[in-house]
C-alpha cells in the first residue's frame, strides 16, 4: 500500500465556522509525518475525523485502505494513540493499564503477556511495571502510555506532543524510540509545536492553518522552496526600487505626494528585511592571520570574527550564488585544514512562521 492515509475534500463544520477546509492529503505507508498548523488551525479536528471520533461535514478520508465512514470499526483496529494528556488511569499500575487496553482489543490472551513485557523491555519501563501512573514522571508516564498503545500492534500511531515538558535525555530516548517504532513498520503521524523535533524525525510535513492545508513537503524540500521565495521577493523588491530611483533622479521630489515617499521607504524597509547577511563558519586547525587577511579580502564577505573556540564566523552575501564557493576557494587555495564548515540556512520555523502569516484572516465560513 503506497499511502496509509489519503483524504479526499475532508471537511467539517460546525454551524457558521469551517474547521476543516477541502483538506486533501497522503501520508505515505510506514513513514513519520508531521502535522503542524498554529493553536485553532485545524490540527485537533482533522485527527478527530481521521480516528473516526468525529464525523466529517463532507468529503471522506481512506486509513489503511478503508473508508471512515464506511468502515469505522475496521479503521479503528489500525490506530493507536498517545494523547498530550496522558489517558491512563492513575489508580492502576503500568502493567494494569497496559493488560486493560489489551483486553480491550481483544489480544489473545496467550499472546498478552509476552506482548506486554516486549513492549516494556522496548520503552525501557519494566523496571516501574508495578508502579501507578499517578506516582510517575511526566517521562515515565509517556512511555507508559505508548506501551498502552501499542499493545495490540497497530499500524498508525498517532503522538500528540508526546515530548512536550520532558527534560532533553528523556526527550532524546522518545526520539529514538519512534524512529526504531517506524523502522518496526508503524506509520507515525506526529503532531508537535517543537519544530526541531519535527525537522529532525519527519518524513514529510504538513502544514494547517485557518482550516486548510498551506503546505506539504519534506522538511528539507519546504525549507528550499523558502529559499527560492526569498530570492524571487528579493529581486522583485530590488528592481522596483531601481525604478523608484530613476524616477526620484529625474522628477521633482516636491511633486510626490506623502504616501508615494512613504511607500518607497516602505519598500526599502522590506528589502532590507530580506537582504540579511548570511552567516557562514567553519574551524581550521592551523588558524593564521594571513587566512584572517585573505578571508577579510573576499569581496562576498562582509565580516569575519573569531569566537572563543576558534571558529571562524563570516558574515556573507545572501543571494550572491558564487558567495560560497567563493569562500571555499579561498580557503583551498591557503590550504587551510577545514575540521567543521556549517552554513546558516531557513529553519523550519522559518517555513512556519512565513507560511501561516500569508494566510487570510477572517471568518471562517
Amino acid at each position: 500500500m503506497k499511502n496509509i492515509i489519503e483524504t479526499y475534500d475532508l471537511t467539517k463544520r460546525y454551524k457558521d465556522f469551517t474547521a476543516v477546509n477541502s483538506l486533501n492529503l497522503h501520508i505515505p505507508n510506514k513513514t513519520i509525518f508531521g502535522m503542524l498548523g498554529p493553536n485553532g488551525a485545524g490540527k485537533t479536528t482533522t485527527i478527530k475525523m481521521l480516528t473516526c471520533l468525529t464525523i466529517p461535514t463532507s468529503g471522506t478520508a481512506k486509513v489503511g485502505g478503508y473508508d471512515i465512514l464506511e468502515n469505522p470499526n475496521e479503521v479503528r483496529e489500525l490506530l493507536g494513540m498517545v494523547p498530550q494528556q496522558v489517558s491512563l488511569y492513575k489508580d492502576l499500575t503500568v502493567w494494569e493499564n497496559a493488560e486493560l487496553c489489551a483486553d480491550y482489543y481483544g489480544v489473545p490472551v496467550d499472546e498478552k503477556e509476552d506482548r506486554i513485557n516486549e513492549l516494556m523491555e522496548l520503552v525501557d519501563i519494566s523496571y516501574a511495571k508495578d508502579k501507578l501512573i499517578g506516582k510517575m514522571s511526566g517521562g515515565q508516564k509517556q512511555k507508559a502510555s505508548l506501551v498502552a498503545s501499542l499493545v495490540h500492534r497497530p499500524e498508525i500511531l498517532f503522538l500528540d506532543e508526546p515530548t512536550i515538558g520532558l527534560d532533553p535525555t528523556t526527550k532524546r530516548i522518545l526520539w529514538n524510540l519512534i524512529e526504531e517504532l517506524n523502522d518496526d513498520g508503524h506509520t507515525i503521524i506526529l503532531c508537535s509545536h517543537d519544530m526541531h523535533e519535527v525537522d529532525m524525525l519527519c518524513d514529510n510535513v504538513g502544514i494547517i492553518s485557518t482550516g486548510n492545508l498551506v503546505a506539504y513537503d519534506s522538511p528539507t524540500g519546504l525549507k528550499d522552496t523558502l529559499i527560492r521565495r526569498q530570492r524571487e521577493e528579493y529581486e522583485s523588491l530590488k528592481d522596483t526600487l531601481a525604478l523608484i530611483r530613476d524616477e526620484n533622479n529625474t522628477d521633482d521630489k516636491s511633486n510626490k505626494s506623502d504616501k508615494e515617499i512613504e511607500d518607497s521607504e516602505a519598500l526599502k524597509i522590506q528589502q532590507d528585511s530580506l537582504f540579511k547577511y548570511r552567516e557562514m563558519s567553519f574551524l581550521v586547525d592551523d588558524l593564521n592571520q594571513d587566512l584572517l587577511k585573505t578571508l577579510r579580502a573576499n569581496k562576498y564577505v562582509h565580516s569575519v570574527e573569531v569566537n572563543d573556540s576558534g571558529r571562524i564566523i563570516l558574515e556573507i552575501d545572501k543571494f550572491e550564488d558564487k558567495a560560497v564557493r567563493s569562500v571555499l576557494k579561498t580557503l583551498v587555495k591557503n590550504k587551510a585544514k577545514v575540521s567543521s564548515i556549517s552554513t546558516e540556512e531557513p529553519s523550519l520555523e522559518d517555513v512556519f512562521m512565513k507560511t501561516t502569516s500569508e494566510v487570510e484572516l477572517g471568518p471562517r465560513a
